[in-house]
């Protein structure tokens, strides 16, 4: 079978501190798809946590993509079988109130995460603090100003948002699955509204979704998750 360029996780982008950001390697997959772009809707099932620093064998497997380590699946990727359905928006001062009551600033499983550490510096991290959204039920939202743009940065933006609107702080939770429709990606520099909810649970399995807008309301990007509880041990 056909090897392509192999897939690295750096160090810079893990969630946990021993592994790779789930979205950042999800969409680090994704983007290898021969996809039409933008918006085709990409699933990535990460089956390991993607280990950091370490080249992973890419090979093209019935019309996607999988990365290994040692013959060990760590992520698969593959064209969606359906569009994920947004999150409806909120207005940008809507977020920036739902923010301050973030509540990984009190407890954060994994403090130093890319996306939604409070550990991380302005300018290290995406330092995304999703918040309950006053008046609502189980959904919470962020403010976004990016200082860098990529594919795998705009599917860790969307990633944490959808833990942070369940209970990820009481019941430490990683990606397991992501799919992801990327409209527009992000500009530098531009005011951007990250939202997010759950939609179920099932035994160790937590269903959320979340949804990038323009501070005007149009969406650029969409995904849906599934997230497993894990000790938090195990991952560091």
């Amino acid at each position: 079978m056909t090897s392509l360029e192999p897939l690295t996780v750096p160090e810079h982008f893990h969630g946990p501190i021993r592994s790779g950001n789930g979205g950042w390697t999800a969409g680090a997959l994704a983007e290898r798809l021969a996809t039409p772009h933008p918006g085709q809707a990409v699933t990535v099932a990460l089956r390991l946590p993607p280990p950091l620093e370490t080249p992973l064998d890419v090979t093209p497997s019935d019309g996607g993509l999988v990365a290994a380590l040692a013959g060990r699946t760590v992520a698969e990727a593959r064209l969606a079988d359906a569009d994920p359905t947004p999150v409806p928006p909120v207005s940008l001062s809507a977020a920036a109130d739902a923010e301050t009551r973030y509540k990984g600033h009190r407890d954060h499983p994994f403090p130093s995460c890319f996306t939604c550490g409070p550990a991380r510096a302005e300018g290290d991290g995406l330092r995304i603090f999703a918040g309950p959204v006053a008046g609502s039920d189980g959904v919470v939202a962020a403010t976004w100003t990016p200082y860098d743009v990529s594919v795998p940065i705009t599917w860790a933006a969307l990633d944490c948002p959808g833990g942070w609107a369940s209970d990820i702080d009481e019941r430490p939770m990683v990606l397991g699955t992501m799919t992801l429709r990327l409209d527009h990606l992000p500009v530098t520099g531009e005011h951007y509204v990250v939202v997010g909810e759950v939609r179920g649970n099932e035994g160790r399995k937590t269903f959320t979704a979340s949804s990038l807008y323009d501070y005007d309301g149009g969406l650029r990007a969409t995904a849906e998750h599934v997230w497993i509880t894990v000790d938090v041990e195990s991952f560091g």
